[in-house]
């Protein structure tokens, strides 16, 4: 089972250094300084989150339990929440109007705040060794 959480995260984080990568270097001409600052928020969110993932797969892989609940909702999170960043960074490089897709960012956040939450119930409930 950890290995879904490895993979996943790796390549979250394999993704986040390209996209904060290309947004740094190949996009810097081309967007405005907030919208830059935007599309890095969405980074940062990523990363630190597939660092949760692989830290969740080091803990399932040493005999703890988590739910597929926390999986899913983690992955669905992060793909809302920076996903929708990225796109709405980018807006105005495109003839898409991303703006519809304004709802999905705090949708994700808020299936994050509840994966954290949720981890938080899960490690106050452990038994004390």
């Amino acid at each position: 089972m950890e290995r879904k959480y490895y993979i996943a995260g790796i390549l979250f984080g394999l993704i986040g250094i390209l996209i904060g990568a290309f947004g740094a270097h190949g996009l810097k001409p081309l967007l405005a300084t907030e919208a830059l600052i935007t599309l890095e928020t969405g980074v940062k969110y990523q990363m630190y989150h597939a660092l949760l993932l692989i830290l969740l797969g080091i803990l399932v892989s040493n005999g703890q339990q988590f739910s597929k609940a926390i999986f899913y909702l983690l992955i669905i999170g992060l793909i809302l929440f920076s996903g929708s960043i990225y796109l709405l960074a980018t807006n105005e490089l495109t003839s898409i109007d991303f703006r519809a897709l304004a709802l999905a960012t705090p949708l994700g956040g808020s299936l994050l705040i509840i994966t954290w939450a949720w981890l938080l119930v899960h490690f106050i409930k452990l038994k004390k060794k």
